[in-house]
């Protein structure tokens, strides 16, 4: 099974709330890079949960548009950037437990993503996350955590 843990892209800072940051051209040309990279592993998500913020919400939708992807966006509020880690893990272990899905996707923030990250990798390493960055977790069901198999940015295709 496996979890891909994705940061949106870059977000025009010059919005006063936080909430309403759009993504900046900048943000959907590294979409579109990881869009592209994901495609072209072949990566099809069985659910892709999304924070309700607007940068992640935008990050979701073009990645979704690019992938023609046939699963819908699920918001999730608890994937803010201020969400406990430990919440959002216990919920997707008890989705996982019902569901049978091979992949998904988190669109979320920092320091969430990192958080995260550590959450449920074997590594237990938080790493920093450049924007539009995807890391993929080979998750293991029954540990209910698993190894880092690669964190990629847009950077890594330019």
């Amino acid at each position: 099974m496996n979890v891909y843990i994705m940061r949106h892209g870059d977000a025009d800072t010059r919005v006063q709330e936080d909430k309403q940051r759009p993504l900046t051209e900048t943000g959907e040309l590294e979409v579109k890079v990881m869009a592209k990279w994901l495609g072209s592993e072949g990566v099809k998500f069985d659910a892709i949960f999304v924070s309700p913020y607007k940068r992640a919400q935008q990050t979701a939708i073009l990645l979704h548009t690019l992938l023609a992807a046939d699963v819908p966006l699920q918001t999730f509020s608890l994937i803010t950037p201020a969400g406990s880690a430990s919440e959002v893990h216990d919920y997707i272990d008890g989705m996982l437990s019902v569901e049978r899905w091979q992949n998904i996707l988190l669109v979320s923030h920092m320091p969430l993503v990192s958080y995260l990250s550590a959450e449920m990798s074997t590594d237990k390493s938080a790493p920093l996350f450049a924007t539009a960055s995807v890391l993929h977790i080979d998750y293991d069901l029954q540990k209910m955590h698993g190894p880092i198999v690669r964190h990629l940015s847009p950077d890594n295709f330019c």
